[in-house]
């Protein structure tokens, strides 16, 4: 699955919407000053590009919420989905007890043998 890319009129819709600030830190947008277009929950949990979830970033406030923020809670999800679906790696050493100790007055009553 590719990432949509947004055209001039999506991005400039985009960033009215956010009145020229970056959505991260408040920031004004420069006149010729990079920015991306930021969702603020992850695509990747959502699929969702709706208007409601795009705002304006600057590159380095987005770069750092990405991998800050979204990475994380992104891999959590994937993890969880893998455990619900059984395809998530099993332990390759099992748990181990210290075991219980046998008293003797037990080992005739598990046999069905009572003094």
């Amino acid at each position: 699955m590719s990432r949509r890319s947004f055209s001039r009129k999506d991005r400039a819709h985009i960033f009215a919407l956010g009145n020229g600030c970056c959505h991260i830190c408040s920031g004004k947008i420069g006149v010729g000053e990079a920015w991306e277009v930021e969702h603020i929950i992850p695509y990747a949990l959502t699929q969702d590009n709706s208007d409601d979830n795009l705002r304006p970033a600057h590159v380095k406030c987005h770069a750092k919420k990405t991998h800050g923020e979204d990475r994380p809670r992104i891999s959590k999800a994937e993890r969880q989905r893998a455990k619900f679906l059984g395809i998530w790696p099993k332990s390759k050493t099992p748990l181990k007890s210290r075991g219980f100790e046998r008293r003797e007055d037990q080992a005739h009553t598990i046999l069905g043998r009572n003094r």
